[in-house]
């Protein structure tokens, strides 16, 4: 089943304003985007779905490379999201659908996408479906190019050991919750939820064939960090704390960083395929 906080938040107009923002301020989404956008060999596509596509972030890097003539569909189960990404992106070769990644194929016709791509959501959803889905709406060779992020991959890059020069934003927000807040974490568990295994497993199993697995390294600023930890949906730790409380957390916690110290996060970057011979 899909996480339970699968669309919490994001259909809201305050979280997707500050989504669009950090996007557009910040280098992370257009790099994992366009990295994905070039893996999904998108030069002679006539057909391409951005998945979970928020405000539009991956459309315009899919948009840059496919021929003039060919069409983009975003799917993304917030319209709040959607509708920012009308505004930023009025390019009439994109078409917003809003639903449900698992509900891809009911919007788009059998066989007839030659990529699907999905930036940094694809965990948030229910895998098998979604795989099952995407495999119906791609034709026979189309790809399917998605990412993980290392923590729910269970995968680290090895610059993110040699990038650390201190604690973690998140480890000293934990800090600072339990001081001024009483915060008791929960118990850890480093069970990855989506592991390279796991995945290969579910598109096996949805007749898809892994064509590469790659762990990259997206490079940033603690600055960065607490942009992205600004945003309601973000915002650490869970559990039941008001926003304004952890902006407070937030706040402090990054009084103990440099702004420009340099921080790493880690992807699973996987190219699928629909197979060729598959009816």
């Amino acid at each position: 089943m899909a996480p339970q906080d699968a669309l919490h938040g994001w259909d809201d107009a305050i979280t997707a304003q500050a989504y669009a923002a950090f996007t557009r301020a910040y280098p992370m989404y257009n790099a994992t985007s366009r990295d994905l956008a070039r893996r999904a060999r998108l030069t002679t596509s006539g057909l391409v779905i951005d998945l979970c596509g928020g405000t539009g972030a991956t459309a315009t890097a899919i948009l840059d490379l496919v021929p003039p003539a060919a069409r983009v569909i975003s799917v993304d189960n917030a319209p709040a999201m959607q509708r920012i990404g009308r505004r930023l992106v009025p390019d009439p070769r994109l078409t917003w659908i809003a639903a449900a990644a698992e509900d891809l194929d009911d919007h788009v016709p059998a066989a007839t996408a030659d990529a699907v791509v999905c930036n940094s959501a694809i965990w948030k959803t229910d895998t098998p479906e979604v795989f099952t889905a995407v495999r119906r709406v791609l034709r026979p060779g189309g790809r399917f190019v998605f990412n993980i992020g290392g923590g729910f991959a269970g995968v680290h890059h090895r610059d993110e050991q040699t990038a650390r020069t201190g604690p973690s934003l998140n480890s000293l927000i934990r800090q600072i919750a339990a001081r001024d807040y009483g915060y008791t974490p929960p118990p850890a568990d480093h069970t990855p939820k989506l592991s390279p295994s796991t995945v290969s497993r579910q598109l096996a199993q949805a007749r898809m064939s892994v064509l590469a697995t790659d762990i990259v390294a997206q490079h940033t600023t603690m600055a960065e960090k607490k942009a992205w930890l600004s945003i309601p949906v973000f915002a650490r730790p869970d559990g039941d704390l008001s926003h304004a409380q952890r902006m407070d957390i937030l706040t402090k916690a990054y009084a103990l960083t440099t702004p420009q110290t340099p921080t790493v996060t880690s992807w699973l970057v996987v190219v699928a395929q629909r197979p060729e011979e598959q009816p």
